[in-house]
């Protein structure tokens, strides 16, 4: 729940690439995100502002820790960069008409852009795979899959019942990942064909991933590079062929450069080649640790050797785990909280599992980062997530910003808790048909033992004190 973390007046950028460090913006945390948020809906017709999105993620993955350092954080700054250096500064309505984003002609443009998407998606999909391998015994018997829908961060619907596959579908699904992951990558040098292959098996593949489970946008985003592998001819079909359409302009332009009829290469265009090269040097230098890591048998995923983050590692499910635990969080009323008549209420969450009747939510491409920390909180500790005992605070202040986070607050309207506690439990899918099922559950629990102790306003004061937080004040 806190974004910036305490740090000097003057932080060194390249420990903390971010606006915040100069310490001009006094409301960056609050500022950054609809500012993002607005460069977002812009970016349609100002392609121009992709530099400055660009630089709003990177503030973000500087200062927003652990908010911010999910899952999908590191294949999105590579991404926005990308984007920001092949996008110009102009409005591209503003071009030479023979001149496209990279200053060459259609055909030069595209070979001069090809490498990077496919490279990307190559780099990301053999990482992924090869964590996999080397990381959980259960990926090489072929058994993750036994477990995965259960026990991945927020299930879905499709999932519950996904999960009650004959065991024979979930190894050929394990197999099948292996083989995308592992082996279709590499189609990408295999000639135009089998790039193509590459492109629509990929994007077959995150489609399968979106309808069974809710990964936020990791998925939605792993399909752009894809993209990439599908050229003119293949995606000509979808623009009209009339004369003086789209389709006509381009053939047309890339007549003119066969015919070596191209535009005089002018200063902008030489300025803009040259930050090219320049980029792919640093790309390649920067690339030099993540092929170490990639090779090394300790592998290590979802993490950059520079503060720039502009090239990273990739990775997702290293290890899965076999069984769900849960964080339930309570409060009561109650002036006691050890006495038996105490009455503990339980905060609901907007999706993850808490209420065993309530049917799993269907989320993606969104993401609730709350509920996802709240997953790594449950197989972890309180004292590896202080940021838990810091919501507990803010929950026992009836604290707005915090309460708006979950479906449901039980002191709604009401006083404050006295105290709040953490509860550990034990979640399994229930079965179709069974009594569980038939009682309206889609889940089964059973509590394992307390996950942190009941808490007051006055036992945390010292506590918030010490990590310099806001002592939250009673609403």
């Amino acid at each position: 729940m806190e974004c910036v973390p305490p740090s000097p007046p003057l932080c060194p950028v390249p420990v903390y690439p971010s606006v915040a460090a100069i310490h001009l913006i006094p409301l960056f945390p609050m500022s950054v995100w609809p500012v993002g948020a607005w460069l977002v809906a812009a970016l349609p017709s100002d392609p121009e502002q992709s530099q400055l999105l660009a630089g709003d993620g990177w503030s973000l993955s500087s200062t927003g820790v652990p908010w911010v350092h999910t899952a999908p954080a590191p294949f999105i700054l590579p991404g926005a960069r990308a984007y920001a250096f092949q996008t110009p500064f102009w409005m591209l309505k503003q071009l030479h008409p023979g001149v496209m984003t990279a200053c060459c002609s259609v055909n030069a443009a595209s070979e001069a852009l090809w490498p990077g998407p496919p490279g990307a998606l190559e780099a990301a999909g053999v990482q992924k795979g090869l964590i996999k391998i080397r990381g959980d015994r259960c990926w090489r018997d072929l058994t993750c899959m036994d477990f995965h829908y259960e026990t991945q961060p927020v299930p879905n619907p499709v999932a519950y019942f996904l999960h009650q596959s004959p065991w024979w579908v979930h190894r050929f699904e394990t197999l099948s990942n292996h083989f995308l992951e592992l082996v279709v990558p590499f189609f990408i040098f295999l000639g135009r064909r089998m790039c193509i292959l590459h492109g629509a098996l990929q994007i077959l593949f995150q489609v399968v991933l979106i309808i069974s489970g809710n990964l936020s946008f990791l998925n939605w985003l792993t399909m752009v590079p894809s993209m990439a592998c599908f050229d003119d001819a293949t995606l000509g079909f979808l623009f009209p062929s009339g004369p003086g359409g789209l389709k006509d302009q381009v053939l047309k332009l890339q007549e003119e450069a066969a015919r070596g009829a191209r535009p005089p290469l002018r200063y902008g265009c030489m300025v803009r080649r040259a930050v090219h090269v320049a980029l792919g040097i640093l790309v390649a230098w920067l690339s030099v640790p993540v092929v170490i890591n990639l090779l090394s048998p300790t592998q290590v995923m979802n993490t950059s050797f520079n503060p720039l983050r502009i090239v990273n590692t990739y990775g997702a499910f290293g290890s899965i785990t076999k069984e769900r635990t849960e964080v339930i969080l309570q409060g009561t009323a109650s002036p006691n909280a050890s006495m038996p008549d105490a009455v503990w209420e339980d905060y609901e969450f907007k999706c993850k599992p808490g209420d065993p009747g309530r049917r799993p939510c269907l989320i993606s491409p969104y993401h609730h980062r709350l509920d996802w920390l709240m997953w790594f909180a449950a197989f972890q500790t309180y004292e590896h997530n202080e940021w838990i005992i810091h919501l507990a605070g803010r929950l026992l202040a009836n604290d707005a910003t915090a309460v708006s986070l979950l479906a449901l607050n039980p002191f709604e309207d009401r006083a404050p808790p006295r105290w709040v506690r953490g509860e550990h439990y034990r979640y399994k899918f229930s079965r179709p048909g069974g009594q569980h099922a038939a009682a309206g559950k889609w889940w089964v629990r059973k509590r394992i033992g307390p996950y942190f102790p009941p808490l007051s306003l006055r036992d945390l004061e010292d506590y918030f004190r010490s990590r310099e937080w806001p002592y939250p004040e009673l609403e």
